[in-house]
């Protein structure tokens, strides 16, 4: 699950969780502190301990929808998805410049609890206006495309295949571009022979049809 665009301040505010966690190293200031406090609160009954979903919603949103550009959104994705993705960062399989070293000690236990936290959650997406002519393009590719074959016909995802609908549309954009270009790495690689030869305005028109899927 990349993470795009996260200010300074916001991972001095992740070193400072992940150094109460004996996850990582210290230096936050007590004001990246509170920041990073206020960025997501645990729901009641969260299984994720609370430091680590406040270090996650920093950049992925309170409750897991993100407000930051190029971000993914966490909430409503499939367990299993979230649950092998933590892994595959946390065993730098999946490098994401963000996040290196962010999961460093998480232990399984914690990951699947995490997981498990925001596939509860309940997918928002973000506030855009419908651009219909590219909402009915955007179907069309992917229905021409099948995407629905394998992330399901309402693009809810399943097992390891994520949700697509009410997904940030400049990360859907940015994540089908590095398919298409072959520079997904630690990613399932079927997905760029489906996506090979999309122009980008066929992924621009899918990424904004997903989007704002409800």
């Amino acid at each position: 699950m990349p993470v795009l665009g996260c200010t300074a301040t916001v991972r001095k505010a992740v070193a400072f969780f992940l150094m109460t966690l004996a996850l990582g190293p210290a230096g936050a200031q007590p004001q990246a502190q509170a920041q990073a406090n206020s960025a997501a609160q645990p729901s009641t009954g969260a299984a994720g301990p609370p430091a680590q979903l406040a270090v996650c919603g920093a950049c992925h949103g309170a409750n897991g929808n993100s407000a930051l550009a190029l971000s993914p959104s966490l909430a409503g994705q499939p367990k299993v998805f979230l649950e092998n993705t933590l892994i595959l960062i946390r065993e730098g399989l999946r490098p994401i410049a963000v996040m290196q070293g962010l999961l460093n000690g998480v232990s399984d236990a914690e990951i699947v609890a995490l997981a498990d936290h925001y596939s509860r959650q309940k997918a928002v997406a973000p506030e855009a206006p419908r651009d219909e002519a590219a909402f009915r393009r955007g179907e069309a590719v992917a229905s021409r495309a099948l995407c629905g074959t394998c992330h399901l016909p309402n693009y809810a995802g399943q097992q390891q295949m994520p949700r697509l609908a009410a997904q940030r549309e400049d990360y859907l954009v940015h994540s089908m571009r590095e398919f298409r270009d072959n520079k997904a790495q630690g990613r399932d690689t079927m997905m760029n022979g489906v996506l090979r030869g999309f122009s980008d305005r066929d992924i621009a028109d899918m990424a904004h049809y997903f989007a704002q899927l409800r």
